[in-house]
């Protein structure tokens, strides 16, 4: 099968894929022999695309004598054939300059990330912020609302901001509350949430007379701030963009896309199962078995900082993406965003 392939086969299928990335229209045997420098006839490159549509890696979208990839060919050029060349001094520097992440807060980065990858991919940008439990602690605001509940804000220490309304108890003035979070705010600094979630689970398990009333209030108050599971933040930005690609036209692929592009429980399980790998992950149309990608590819990398908080970014597009321009893209970006988390942009 395709793990067999020769040379031949394998230099005609990389030349219809690069050739249909660049046009988007299906490539016949004629139009091979005459561009690429093969010494094949037509007559023996359509022997070649006739055996490797047979191997499951070309189809034919119509009577027309051209063939495109499927799902399966674009997978075994990607692991086989794709050349993805490093991005040199100048492209890296440029790609710097398109970020403006001065002065920034955490949201704000995670939209930049995502509106630069959209605009310099031409396709749409995903974002995934590091997820809550992941996150450091650094601070903790208690604002009273009105009948016993409570805005709780909590900010990591790169920047995140999570908001939650709780219940409390309707005697707390606002100096216990500036004193609990006081409180907070000096003994859990520096720790993960999870580490949090750890010490104030063990400290309201052992024997609350050692706590006087406001100390016993900062426990429960932040438990219930901080136990339960934030849903986890994704941006996406050019979703227009997909809809001028030629594979989203028509009204059902246009309703296909928007779906996709909304749904984005699906998009969110995908970019977290690839968080424990390392690099670039690619998952192609229907070769990926997390989401039915239907006519579109993911390319993703991870990004983190020192204390290891980890979130996700990447491009999605069309199957026909420009995969040696848009992989090294994410790469970098991936890096940068790393640099700026721990406050090292250069």
């Amino acid at each position: 099968m395709a793990d067999s392939l020769t040379e031949r086969s394998q230099n005609i299928l990389e030349a219809i894929v690069e050739d249909y990335i660049s046009s988007a229209e299906p490539v016949g045997s004629r139009a091979i022999s005459r561009k690429h420098n093969f010494n094949l006839s037509p007559a023996s490159v359509r022997n070649v695309m006739a055996d490797l549509e047979e191997m499951g890696l070309l189809c034919s979208p119509h009577t027309s004598a051209g063939r495109i990839p499927t799902g399966k060919g674009f997978q075994y050029y990607i692991d086989t054939l794709l050349d993805v060349r490093d991005l040199n001094r100048n492209e890296k520097q440029n790609l710097r300059n398109s970020y403006r992440f001065q002065n920034m807060k955490m949201e704000d980065i995670m939209q930049e990330v995502g509106r630069v990858l959209s605009g310099l991919s031409q396709y749409t940008g995903l974002v995934m912020a590091p997820k809550f439990i992941s996150t450091v602690f650094r601070q903790i605001e208690f604002i009273r609302l009105s009948h016993g509940r409570l805005l709780v804000i909590y900010v990591s220490e790169t920047g995140l901001v999570q908001n939650k309304v709780i219940e409390s108890d309707p005697n707390l003035t606002a100096s216990d509350l500036e004193q609990i979070s006081n409180y907070l705010n000096s003994e859990l600094n520096g720790l993960s949430i999870q580490e949090v979630r750890t010490k104030l689970n063990k400290e309201l398990q052992e024997d609350q007379t050692r706590y006087d009333q406001l100390k016993k209030q900062a426990l429960s108050l932040s438990c219930a701030a901080l136990q339960d599971e934030v849903e986890d933040q994704l941006y996406v930005s050019g979703a227009s963009l997909m809809l001028g690609q030629p594979e989203f036209s028509t009204p059902d692929q246009m309703k296909r896309m928007i779906q996709t592009l909304e749904s984005k429980k699906h998009l969110i399980d995908l970019l977290d199962s690839s968080q424990s790998a390392q690099g670039v992950q690619i998952f192609i149309g229907s070769e990926s078995s997390h989401i039915d990608l239907a006519d579109c590819s993911l390319v993703t990398s991870n990004f983190s900082n020192q204390k290891g908080a980890i979130g996700t970014l990447g491009v999605i597009g069309p199957m026909r993406m420009n995969y040696s321009q848009v992989v090294p893209i994410v790469d970098f970006t991936a890096q940068l965003v790393s640099r700026v988390l721990d406050r090292e942009l250069e």
